[in-house]
C-alpha cells in the first residue's frame, strides 16, 4: 500500500469512526436537540454520493468508508426526526 492509499485509508477511518460517540450518545439519552437536522440531512446525501462514486471508480476505501458511514448517518438522522 503505497502513502497516498494510507492517507486516504487514515482520512477514512477518522470521518467514520467519528461518528460512533454521537451514535452512542443518542442512543443512551435519546437528545438530539441541540443536532442540526439540515446538517445531517446534507450530510447523509453527501455520503450516498460518496458510496456510489466508490463503486462506480471500484475504490475500495471510498466503499469501506461511507458503506459504514452512511448507516451511522441514517441512525443519526432517524433518531433526530425521531426525537425533536
Amino acid at each position: 500500500m503505497n502513502f497516498i492509499t494510507l492517507v486516504g485509508v487514515g482520512g477514512a477511518v477518522c470521518t467514520t469512526v467519528c461518528l460512533i460517540p454521537q451514535v452512542i450518545q443518542i442512543h443512551k439519552t435519546k437528545q438530539t436537540r441541540d443536532l442540526s437536522l439540515g446538517m445531517y440531512v446534507i450530510f447523509l446525501i453527501g455520503i450516498a454520493l460518496w458510496l456510489i462514486y466508490g463503486v462506480a471508480i471500484q475504490d475500495l476505501p471510498l466503499m469501506l468508508a461511507n458503506g459504514v458511514t452512511l448507516p451511522l448517518a441514517v441512525y443519526i438522522l432517524i433518531m433526530k426526526i425521531k426525537h425533536r
